[in-house]
C-alpha cells in the first residue's frame, strides 16, 4: 500500500464527496453532469452542472445519473467518477487508488456490480463497498465495533437508511427511497395543487431548507417563490409559510417514522434496550430538515441527537474505514 493512494467515496444520489487519506475530505460536489446531446461531449461536472438543471436549451442536458441512491445511468455515473477521480490529480507511476465506496443497504447485488465495474472502469486499482448506514455511524463517532446497540437513520437525497447496529455489523435495517429527493417533490405538488403554480426542484430546495419544517410548532416563517402559473401561463410569485410545508412533507415524513418503527420492532430486545438510553443518531443532509429530531422524539418516545458533520459523517465514515482497511 506504499505507493497507491487511498480514496473513499460517498456516491450520493444530490452530493458526491470524496475523501483521500492524509488529506480529508477534498471534493464535495453536486452528482450532476452537462452534455451536448449531440456530441456527448462533457460540458461541466459538478457545481457547474448543476447550475444549469432545469435551464438549459434543447441540445444541452444537465443529468443526474444516480436515483434513489443506485446507479440510473452508468455511462454518465463513469463519466462523473472519472472526471473527479482524474480531478484529486493522483500523479505518479502507482496513481491507481484504492477505493472504498458506499451504497445504500439493500441494493441488490447487480446494483452493487455495477458501481463496482464503474470505479474499476474509472482507474481503480482495487474496490471495496461498504453499507452506508454503517459508515455513517462509524463517521458519526459512535464506536460501533462492540456488542451494544446503535441505531442510525441516514436520509440523503434518494434514499433513507435506517439501521441498527452491533459488534461493527448490521443487525436489522431497512432502506427506503423516500429521501430528500422525495421532500422537495412533495413541496412542488403541495404548491401545484393549492396554489397553481408550477415551481422547480431549485426553488423547491429552497423552501424546504429556509422556511421548511416537520414538526408542526416548530417553525414560523414565510417565503416568497416564484414560478409559472398554470392558469395564464405567465410568471407568479406567491409567498408559503412553514405551516404549510409541514403540511405538504407530513406523510413522506410518517414513511421515514414507520421505518424506524419497523427496524425497532425487528431489533432483538438487549439491543432495543440499549437504544432506549443511547437514543438514534441522525446522520445526512436530511437530518438538517427542521424539527425532525422533535417529531422523531415525539413519534417514537426516545432521544435523538443530530450528527455534528451530519452532511459529512459518510465520507468521513469512509476516511476512518481506509485507515483501519490498511491495518487489516
Amino acid at each position: 500500500m506504499l505507493f497507491s493512494k487511498a480514496v473513499g467515496i460517498d456516491l450520493g444520489t444530490a452530493n458526491m464527496l470524496i475523501y483521500v487519506k492524509g488529506q480529508g475530505i477534498v471534493i464535495d460536489e453536486p452528482s450532476v453532469v452537462a452534455l451536448d446531446a449531440e456530441t456527448k461531449k462533457v460540458l461541466a461536472v459538478g457545481h457547474g452542472a448543476k447550475d444549469m438543471l432545469g435551464r438549459t436549451p434543447g441540445r444541452v442536458l444537465a443529468i443526474r445519473p444516480l436515483k434513489d441512491g443506485v446507479i440510473a445511468d452508468f455511462e454518465v455515473t463513469e463519466i462523473m467518477l472519472a472526471y473527479f477521480i482524474r480531478k484529486l490529480n493522483l500523479k505518479g507511476i502507482f496513481s491507481r487508488p484504492t477505493i472504498l465506496i458506499c451504497c445504500p443497504s439493500n441494493i441488490t447485488s447487480v446494483e452493487r456490480n455495477a458501481i463496482r465495474d464503474s470505479a474499476y472502469r474509472a482507474g481503480a486499482k482495487k474496490v471495496y463497498i461498504e453499507e452506508e448506514p454503517k459508515v455513517a455511524a462509524v463517521g458519526a463517532g459512535l464506536d460501533i465495533s462492540k456488542p451494544s446497540g446503535n441505531m442510525i437513520l441516514d436520509i440523503g437525497g434518494g434514499t433513507t437508511d435506517v439501521a441498527v447496529l452491533s459488534l461493527g455489523e448490521i443487525v436489522t435495517s431497512t432502506s427506503l427511497k423516500v429521501a430528500g429527493d422525495t421532500l422537495d417533490h412533495d413541496i412542488i405538488k403541495y404548491v401545484k395543487d393549492n396554489y397553481k403554480l408550477l415551481i422547480g426542484d431549485r426553488t423547491a430546495e429552497a423552501v424546504k431548507m429556509e422556511v421548511g419544517t416537520v414538526w408542526r410548532e416548530g417553525r414560523d416563517k414565510t417565503y416568497d417563490i416564484s414560478g409559472r402559473d398554470l392558469v395564464t401561463g405567465l410568471p407568479h410569485t406567491i409567498s408559503i409559510s412553514s405551516a404549510e410545508t409541514e403540511e405538504a412533507m407530513r406523510e413522506s415524513m410518517s414513511d421515514i417514522v414507520r421505518a424506524c418503527r419497523t427496524v425497532l420492532e425487528q431489533t432483538p430486545p438487549e439491543l432495543s434496550a440499549d437504544i432506549v438510553t443511547r437514543g438514534i443518531v441522525l446522520t445526512g443532509g436530511g437530518a438538517m430538515i427542521h424539527g425532525l429530531d422533535q417529531l422523531l422524539m415525539n413519534e417514537l418516545s426516545i432521544p435523538v441527537f443530530v450528527a455534528e458533520n451530519a452532511l459529512t459523517c459518510v465520507a468521513e465514515g469512509t476516511g476512518i474505514m481506509l485507515e483501519n482497511l490498511n491495518n487489516d
